[in-house]
């Protein structure tokens, strides 16, 4: 049980009642991860236009971004993030269970391009010490043709990963269940 209140579909009202329905809309349902914000509906709104950036992203992939989500979310041990995200690459993305524990544990894939397995090491390395990044890791990085704006982007993505999971795991948010 959250440790924060949290609101379910049918309590929901007012302006959260509006954001569910749009998730609704979407995904038939209102998770676990949209009702983590459910008692600020304004941070709400800002986690939907985070995620509404990176669904249509134009040279992230989604498996590169699930990749980094996972990665991120299994140093924090944050079991929901995981499952959510290893539920995608299964479903949608056609990854096997061995697929993703060989990526969670070498920070690459062979389903990934070497463009995207670069910047997915990139993303996690610089994370883990972002002291350590120099103009040979950028540099190397623009020789495969990542722009700017993508390395960036990448890297953010990472670090939100990092704060929702903190959010996560500090309010001791279910599970979430495929």
């Amino acid at each position: 049980m959250p440790l924060i209140k949290t609101y379910e579909t049918e309590e929901a009202t007012g302006e959260l009642l509006e954001i569910y329905n749009e998730i609704i809309k979407v995904r038939r349902s209102v998770g676990n991860n949209a009702k983590l914000f459910s008692s600020s509906p304004e941070l709400l709104k800002q986690q939907l236009d985070f995620i509404k950036y990176y669904s249509t992203h134009p040279t992230l992939s989604m498996p590169l971004l699930a990749s980094i989500r996972i990665c991120v979310s299994t140093k924090e041990e944050c079991n929901f993030c995981i499952d959510f995200n290893t539920a995608l690459l299964v479903n949608y993305s056609k990854w096997n269970l061995e697929e993703v524990e060989f990526m969670k544990k070498n920070l690459e894939s062979k389903k990934l391009t070497q463009k995207e397995n670069a910047l997915l090491k990139f993303v996690i390395n610089s994370m883990k010490n972002p002291h350590k990044v120099d103009k040979n890791d950028i540099d190397a990085l623009k020789k495969l043709n990542w722009e700017d704006k993508d390395i960036l982007d990448a890297l953010n993505h990472g670090a939100r990963m990092l704060a929702t999971d903190i959010l996560f795991n500090a309010f001791k948010i279910e599970d979430y269940k495929a």
